[in-house]
């Protein structure tokens, strides 16, 4: 019975307290200040400390570096991307160590099992 008299307050006061910022939503239906879909957005710059980033033209990148080992096995990542590699020439060049320039796309809502790194679809890779 204590329960019952605690529990119906507090979903009146939770209740209410959704309702104190005004009760809008977007178009999309989410509740004003909270993202319509996907994760909340961040933009962390990529850091330069093994190559560079260069934007190019519709939606591709190149990346300049040096691929260093993921924490899971037979993870790659250059700068802050994880490569994601389907030529299997291209998986032979992609080597922990190696000095490579890749040209593709960022997958943001891809699921990887690396557990670190923002997707990048490779589409060239040259090793230096």
């Amino acid at each position: 019975m204590t329960i019952r008299r605690i529990s119906v307050p507090l979903l009146v006061v939770l209740a209410l307290a959704g309702c104190a910022n005004g009760g809008s939503a977007d178009s999309a239906g989410a509740p004003a200040g909270l993202p319509s879909s996907g994760p909340a957005a961040t933009s962390a710059a990529p850091t330069q400390e093994s190559g560079t980033v260069e934007p190019s033209t519709g939606g591709t990148k190149t990346l300049t570096g040096t691929i260093t080992a993921g924490v899971e096995p037979n993870c790659l990542l250059l700068e802050d991307h994880l490569l994601i590699i389907n030529d299997p020439q291209q998986q032979s060049a992609a080597k922990v160590g190696a000095t490579v320039t890749v040209t593709g796309r960022v997958e943001q809502g891809m699921m990887t099992t690396c557990q670190q790194g923002t997707p990048f679809i490779v589409t060239t890779l040259r090793a230096k």
